[in-house]
C-alpha cells in the first residue's frame, strides 16, 4: 500500500503482523499509530521494530483479535483519520473487519484502507462506508474507503 504524507493523523493498523504499514505511516508523519496484532510473536517483532526506528512513544501496541477485539477499541476506532487493514487473504476476516468497522461511530474524514487478495468480495458500500478508489497489483488488490457523506478522491 503506497502512502501519501499524513501530517499529524492518527492510524489505526489492523493485523499489524510486523507493523509496515503503520510504521510507514508514522514516517510519513502520522502523529499515532495504534497497532493492532493478536500473535505474541508478531508484536514482539513489531516493539522491536517500534524501538529500533524510535517510534516507541508515539505508538500503542494492542493484543486483539480482530475483527472481535474492535469493541474493545472503540475510542481508537473513533478517533483514527486513517485505517489500514491488511487480513491474512482467503478467509472472511476482510469482510468482516470492513463491516465491524462500518458499524463502529467513525472520524468524519475517516479512510479505510484495505488490502486483500483479488478473490476475496469485498462490497462497494459497507453501512457509512462507500469506496472510493481500488488498485490491483497482481493477485493483490487495495481498496480505499470513505464515509457515505464524504466527497470522492
Amino acid at each position: 500500500m503506497a502512502l501519501e504524507p499524513l501530517h499529524d493523523l492518527r492510524v489505526l493498523d489492523l493485523y499489524a503482523g510486523s507493523g509496515a504499514l503503520g510504521i510507514e505511516a508514522l514516517s510519513r508523519g502520522a502523529a499515532h499509530a495504534d497497532f493492532v496484532e493478536s500473535e505474541r510473536d508478531a508484536r514482539r517483532v513489531l516493539e522491536e521494530n517500534l524501538n529500533a526506528l524510535d517510534l516507541l512513544e508515539r505508538a500503542t501496541i494492542w493484543p486483539h483479535r480482530l475483527p472481535h477485539g474492535l469493541t474493545r477499541l472503540a475510542g481508537e476506532v473513533a478517533r483514527a483519520d486513517l485505517i489500514l487493514l491488511d487480513p491474512p487473504y482467503g478467509g472472511e476476516d476482510a469482510r468482516a473487519t470492513l463491516e465491524a468497522l462500518a458499524a463502529s461511530t467513525l472520524a468524519a474524514r475517516v479512510r479505510v484502507v484495505v488490502e486483500h487478495h483479488r478473490r476475496d468480495q469485498l462490497p462497494e458500500r459497507v453501512g457509512a462506508l462507500t469506496l472510493v478508489r481500488e488498485r490491483a497489483y497482481g493477485e493483490t488488490h487495495v481498496r480505499t474507503y470513505r464515509r457515505s457523506d464524504e466527497a470522492p478522491e
